[in-house]
């Protein structure tokens, strides 16, 4: 049977919502439903959370997830990349636990609408596909051949992404997708050696928009929290 890894990344310097990680939601700190979610889904034996806040380490502890270190400062900063974080903290589980893991699995403390399923499914998805790595998604609203424009260096407006032809309506340009920041999964080689998100064979799990909202801001925040109440009601 393969081993897999979860990890949950949750810095304490946020910026959009103060303490955002282990602010209550609904009654719970944000960063629970991703433990929660992780303990349900039975695919882990370890949930291993990089931080570098004591408060949410405490936090985490409490709700079953395993602290065995604190997140470098370099690792912690607002320039630290998301990957390299993770990866971090994939190469001090395997010493910890002296352990080779086959696959890692990260959750975004941020998107706590994922369901248990979501994290299944989209692990199964990358064992049928051969994936390398895979990243969630959902459809996106606004469109880069249709209504997404950049402007250049002269001031001049223009289509992100053109076509040969005229797209004269959404619905007939090609699909586009919004990382919706919720999973990513990679095989041990991958996220060991690769040094983008974006490979050759990258899988990507479409989700619906009502699972996809990742928390950045207090509007999020506040939107995240009338969805759970209405799903709760």
């Amino acid at each position: 049977m393969a081993k897999v890894l979860c990890t949950i990344c949750a810095r304490g310097g946020s910026k959009g919502v103060k303490n955002k990680n282990i602010k209550e939601l609904c009654g719970k700190p944000l960063i629970a439903y991703s433990i929660e979610q992780a303990k349900a889904s039975k695919l882990f034996e370890h949930i291993v959370i990089s931080t570098d806040s004591d408060a949410i380490a405490s936090v985490a502890k409490e709700y079953g997830a395993d602290v065995f270190f604190k997140r470098s400062a370099d690792m912690a900063s607002d320039t630290a990349g998301k990957l390299d974080v993770i990866r971090d903290a994939f190469v001090r589980s395997e010493a910890y636990y002296k352990e080779t893991f086959d696959y890692l699995i990260d959750l975004d403390a941020t998107a706590p609408l994922r369901s248990v399923e979501d994290i299944l499914n989209s692990f199964n998805q990358l064992l049928k596909n051969s994936n390398d790595n895979l990243i969630t998604a959902m459809p996106s609203r606004r469109s880069p051949y249709f209504n997404m424009v950049e402007v250049d260096l002269n001031g001049k407006v223009a289509l992100s992404k053109k076509l040969d032809g005229t797209v004269l309506r959404r619905q007939d340009a090609p699909k586009s997708y919004d990382m919706n920041a919720s999973i990513y999964i990679w095989k041990r080689d991958a996220i060991l050696n690769e040094s983008s998100l974006f490979l050759d064979s990258t899988g990507l799990y479409v989700m619906p928009e009502k699972r996809s909202i990742d928390i950045d801001n207090e509007l999020d925040f506040e939107f995240v929290e009338f969805l759970m109440r209405k799903q709760n009601a």
